[in-house]
């Protein structure tokens, strides 16, 4: 029996990776140096409180910190942020037999009695150590009689006591305990610094691992190194002991979705394909792949591929799918991936309130597809019928893009690109291409689309900047140019490249951008590229012998709108409607009152002015502010635009 006994405790003696790996001082803690850095200057200096208070999700180091805390404090060698490790009052912290470190779990002693108990014997000298150092765990567990026990004693300690309270809910202590003590919140541990510790791990264990296991589990961690080694530890068990930790297995084990997966869907939604797309979640629900991690996973792609975009060194270049994303972040624009991502997280949140999981999860794809921004969804494909579209090309990117990335991918390099027809009146397009002797499919390259007129909040359709009448002129004027170079190829109509007659286009891009509020209201621009020429006045255009020179002003409140990646689409814009090359200088603080927004201002205001001088000139209104002393609220009235005011309809 005894020789069975000690054969199982043979067995068992395994410590788990969270515990044997447990941070022994502080140099080994990873990831919270802003407590680190704290506590060591405090430790050196002598500057001790009588109080800690650490905060802070499940598995950050709250209670490690305590721990090396108790031993810089009692260490043999003397306070120090560096304690030797080896001496007894070192080896009795780590081992958890030292009796001057007394922890206690407030979830299972709630009660004033238990508190009564402890600050009882905090006046007794220590037992072997320097100080007395009380771990109270999950403080927020007490009662409020207990909290109000602990106040004076707290406030006042023996010069021999130090406490160290740790929570995950710091709101629910007591503000009276909280100006008691020095608060020290632990930040979430990023998966990069999980992943390092695990790799260092099981480097040290003489484990093999794969590098994509390693970044599920620190993703799969949450921010908790505890977490991260817990899964770890549950990895080396499922792989077992010959095949290490590999990523495939690690992903069965998680229920984690593989990436080949949610790249297609990405690639998919940019060429606008809509049966390849659902055809792929319809492939992922009958392999019986969790659609919620799916979303999450397609989430991690879209940031990727957002910094790609921005800060293309924030992703590793051994990233096993860093060409597959580099590619996607060429051919879809900044805003669309930021559209993307929202859509992505906030479906994640509904899938609950689904019909069915398939049902949120292909309806969250759907509204991806279908909210695609026009001048995204018009630059890459060509529309065909039914619930798909074609790809006809990568679509326009700005010039800046492959720049980001620090490389040009060959294999990326899309083919011609096939503008498609923007949301104008496509009768007047076609009349007068026809006309004009264009084709019309050149007639919807030229046409830009106009927005759509706003309303208020009282339903009321508000003036827009051009009339219907000056947007078809401008549409015919468009045709026209578009018949002057119809021997131009495509190509070089969407660059601006220079072709013969090119001093004529540029007399007659001239001449038509000098009607700087004609051009901002057909332009079809969107987002804040449309801002930026919506709030920028034309200061002096000029043809030279490389195209056309703007000068633009830009208030200095809008500054924001100057940068590089919106002057980038204004550019091509531009370009792209007048058929020359186009170069923008931007002056920041040197606009007047000659913008679109300022012409905007001053036609609301002369159309307030006149309805409130029509309202109050009105013989009804005079007589009942003269007959019932009344006045008029000149803030309630608002100008009625359409028929309704050539009518003398008031309001």
């Amino acid at each position: 029996v005894f020789a069975c006994s000690g054969a199982q405790t043979s067995d068992m003696s395994y410590q788990v990776l969270a515990r044997k790996w447990r941070p022994r001082n502080f140099s080994q803690l990873a990831g919270q140096e802003h407590v680190v850095q704290a506590l060591s200057n405090a430790l050196t200096q002598k500057r001790l409180h009588h109080a800690y208070l650490l905060t802070g999700t499940r598995g950050v180091g709250k209670t490690t910190i305590a721990r090396i805390l108790a031993k810089s404090l009692n260490c043999e060698t003397g306070i120090t942020a560096t304690p030797c490790g080896v001496c007894s009052a070192c080896t009795a912290v780590d081992e958890g037999r030292f009796v001057d470190l007394i922890e206690l779990d407030a979830a299972s002693s709630t009660g004033i009695d238990n508190m009564r108990e402890i600050l009882d014997t905090a006046r007794y000298a220590p037992t072997v150590g320097r100080y007395k150092v009380y771990l109270i765990d999950e403080v927020h567990m007490l009662s409020k009689s207990a909290f109000n026990s602990m106040l004076k004693t707290l406030e006042e300690p023996p010069e021999h006591v130090k406490f160290v309270l740790a929570t995950t809910d710091p709101q629910k202590i007591p503000i009276t305990v909280l100006s008691r003590c020095l608060q020290f919140n632990l930040k979430q541990l990023p998966p990069p610094v999980v992943a390092k510790q695990l790799e260092h791990v099981l480097t040290e264990e003489g484990i093999a691992f794969e590098a994509g296991a390693i970044r599920v589990l620190s993703r799969a961690a949450q921010g908790s190194m505890r977490d991260g080694l817990s899964l770890l530890d549950q990895a080396i068990a499922y792989g077992g002991a010959t095949d290490g930790v590999q990523e495939a297995s690690v992903r069965a084990m998680l229920g984690a979705v593989e990436t080949d997966y949610v790249l297609r869907l990405l690639e998919a939604l940019a060429v606008r394909d809509g049966r390849s797309l659902v055809g792929e979640a319809r492939a992922m629900a009958e392999r019986n792949i969790a659609l919620d991690a799916a979303l999450q996973e397609l989430g991690v792609a879209l940031h990727d591929v957002a910094l790609l975009q921005t800060v293309p060194e924030a992703v590793a270049d051994d990233h096993p799918d860093r060409e597959r994303l580099a590619d996607l972040a060429l051919k879809l624009d900044a805003e669309t991936v930021q559209l993307y991502y929202q859509i992505a997280v906030q479906g994640r949140a509904d899938l609950p309130l689904a019909p069915d999981e398939f049902a949120g999860f292909s309806m969250t794809l759907l509204r991806m597809l279908a909210f695609t921004p026009v001048e995204t969804a018009s630059a890459g494909v060509t529309p065909v019928s039914g619930n798909a579209a074609t790809p006809a090309g990568a679509g326009p990117r700005s010039n800046n893009a492959t720049a980001l990335l620090g490389r040009t991918n060959p294999g990326s390099a899309s083919g011609p690109k096939v503008a498609a027809s923007a949301p104008t009146p496509r009768g007047v397009a076609s009349d007068a291409a026809s006309r004009a002797g264009v084709p019309d499919t050149m007639a919807r390259v030229a046409v830009s689309p106009s927005p759509p007129p706003k309303s208020d909040a009282r339903g009321d359709t508000k003036p827009d900047a051009k009339s219907a009448a000056a947007v078809a002129s401008d549409l015919l004027a468009a045709v026209a140019s578009v018949a002057q170079v119809g021997g131009q190829s495509n190509a070089s109509a969407r660059t601006g490249a220079p072709a013969d007659g090119s001093s004529d286009r540029l007399e007659q891009a001239s001449r038509r951008i000098g009607d700087w509020f004609s051009w901002v209201a057909a332009s079809g621009l969107t987002g804040l590229a449309h801002q930026l020429a919506y709030n920028a006045e034309l200061s002096d255009h000029r043809a030279t012998a490389t195209g056309l020179e703007l000068d633009l002003a830009l208030p200095e409140k809008q500054r924001h709108l100057a940068e590089k990646l919106h002057q980038d689409k204004l550019k091509d814009a531009l370009a792209q409607t007048l058929h020359v090359p186009v170069r923008l200088t931007i002056e920041i603080g040197g606009a007047g009152d000659t913008s679109a927004a300022a012409a905007d201002r001053r036609a609301r205001a002369k159309a307030q002015d006149d309805a409130t001088a029509s309202f109050n000139a009105d013989p009804f209104v005079r007589d009942t502010v003269r007959l019932f002393d009344g006045r008029v609220r000149s803030q309630t009235i608002q100008p009625v635009s359409g028929p309704a005011a050539s009518k003398g309809t008031k309001q």
